[in-house]
């Protein structure tokens, strides 16, 4: 084998093979390197180091308040842009996140470092969108630069309103039309942002229509998908201290232990197994309550209020069933689940006489206009109720004669989903309000406590004079609380089939007796 210090001296063939084209060039190369003249040229110094200058982030922040309010930013190229500047920007926007959402917080919290990592994606999409404006080259990272700048000052603005909006809704300064607020407070800095920076793109970029509006769709579906997917949040809401009793105010948060995963892998199965079965010739109730909204104790107590009157005033003792998501409750309960309310409503749909058996079902949490109920149990996220998801397992369970009711927000849209002939429906409010009195320190729903704990508890066993007489309690209740976003106007469907069933079980535990 030839050694390639003598590469030089071979006589290379002609031709236009490419490998020789290669040999040709690096032959040339190596002569070109060893002759004297090149040897006398000096190497190019290297350049050193770029410093952060004292005071280099505040200039971008001045000029990221002059974005923000939608002014021309001052000369860019004046100002220190570097890849340490974008770190330090980077970081500071980072920090200040951590803290508008720790003090937006009340009460004990956990800090979460997966969270941090959230911001990657925003970074890589606002960078590419910065790149793809095409700035003049010296001014790319200038350009980058202002982005951050434009969002730290929008950042503090949206986090002082997300403080001080929680400060007021702790001390009881808005009512339930608050929830109109919190959308806003949420939608409006998106939207401030998106437009800010669409601005910075357009006034420092070359101005040319097709990539600008390339850049501002990419960041309209960045803010699209942290709609869309649950995100890792920094802070959630921690422990509650020793001592404080099931009474406190501040929410637990669960824990997976080990004694929780053995506890939630076998609780359905045992209280399945336990459900007494149908007697023949006897309109049996069976019954379930449903709470997956975790955050708030009120809908615990709001599930345990219900089964207990179902069980005492509807001879519905060892026939009732309790699934809630709940951190207080994770060893005793089963978790409100979608697939538990499948296997659940399957066990009953099997024990009942769907001649002659009525299914009573109470799904208590907050609500969309969308009919979805709000699920919170973190760490685990449980998959929302649709009023299509519970149609679909009531029929798949054959289970007949049902009365639903729903205590959430916006809930008459579950009426036209579910009603027919064999079923009896109620809701806590219409398609268009909110319902009232689902805050952390309720005892009970406005719904729940006039149409359960006061009504059928002591007064009646019809559903529909019940939910005729609870309505105006809560009407009243409601005025006196300062509601402001309208009566919220519970909503009741009686179908023709299911009507003679209920009455003939209401005549029955109100015969002598019977009691």
């Amino acid at each position: 084998m030839t050694d390639s210090s003598d590469r030089k001296a071979v006589s290379l063939p002609d031709g236009d093979s490419p490998w020789m084209h290669v040999w040709q060039h690096e032959a040339a190369a190596l002569a070109i390197a060893a002759s004297p003249a090149h040897a006398e040229q000096p190497s190019a110094p290297v350049a050193p180091r770029e410093r952060l200058q004292p005071g280099a982030l505040g200039p971008w922040w001045r000029a990221g308040v002059r974005a923000a309010t939608f002014r021309q930013a001052p000369d860019l190229s004046a100002l220190q842009a570097t890849p340490a500047v974008v770190a330090w920007l980077v970081l500071f926007n980072l920090a200040v996140q951590v803290l508008w959402q720790r003090l937006a917080m009340p009460g004990p919290a956990d800090f979460h470092w997966q969270g941090l990592l959230q911001g990657g994606l925003d970074l890589a999409v606002i960078a590419w969108v910065c790149a793809w404006v095409r700035a003049p080259g010296p001014q790319r990272m200038a350009l980058l630069c202002l982005v951050l700048g434009t969002e730290f000052v929008i950042s503090q603005v949206s986090g002082l309103l997300w403080v001080l909006a929680g400060q007021a809704q702790a001390a009881g300064l808005w009512r339930q039309g608050g929830v109109w607020l919190l959308w806003l407070l949420w939608l409006g800095p998106m939207v401030w942002w998106v437009a800010a920076v669409g601005a910075v793109l357009w006034r420092q970029g070359d101005r040319h229509l097709r990539p600008w509006l390339g850049g501002i769709a990419l960041l309209v579906g960045l803010m699209a998908l942290h709609w869309a997917m649950p995100s890792q949040q920094i802070w959630t809401p921690g422990r509650i201290s020793q001592g404080a009793g099931d009474e406190s105010d501040e929410p637990a948060r669960l824990t997976l232990t080990e004694p929780v995963l053995r506890a939630q892998a076998a609780l359905l199965d045992q209280q399945l197994a336990a459900l007494k079965p149908q007697r023949p010739g006897v309109v049996d109730v069976y019954v379930l309550t449903f709470a997956p909204y975790g955050d708030e104790d009120v809908f615990l107590r709001e599930s345990a209020m219900v089964a207990d009157v179902m069980a005492q005033r509807f001879d519905a003792q060892g026939r009732a069933l309790q699934l809630v998501n709940n951190p207080r409750t994770a060893e005793q309960l089963p978790w409100a689940t979608t697939d538990n309310l499948r296997r659940a409503l399957h066990r009953i749909g099997q024990l009942m006489d769907p001649r002659e058996d009525v299914l009573f079902i109470h799904l208590t949490s907050h609500g969309a206009r969308n009919g979805q109920l709000a699920t919170e149990l973190w760490p685990v996220r449980p998959d929302a109720v649709t009023p299509a998801s519970l149609k679909a397992a009531l029929q798949d369970a054959g289970i007949r004669y049902r009365v639903v009711s729903i205590s959430a927000c916006y809930s008459g849209s579950w009426i036209a989903p579910l009603a027919d002939d064999d079923a009896l429906l109620m809701t806590a409010a219409d398609a268009e309000h909110t319902s009232y009195g689902c805050g952390r320190r309720s005892p009970l729903t406005f719904f729940g406590r006039a149409m359960y704990d006061e009504l059928l508890r002591t007064q009646t066993r019809s559903f529909t004079e019940a939910h005729a007489k609870a309505r105006g309690l809560i009407l009243q209740r409601e005025q006196e609380a300062g509601k402001d976003d309208g009566y919220s106007n519970p909503q009741i469907s009686v179908g023709s089939r299911i009507a003679p069933v209920l009455e003939a079980l209401r005549q029955r535990l109100e015969a002598p007796a019977a009691r």
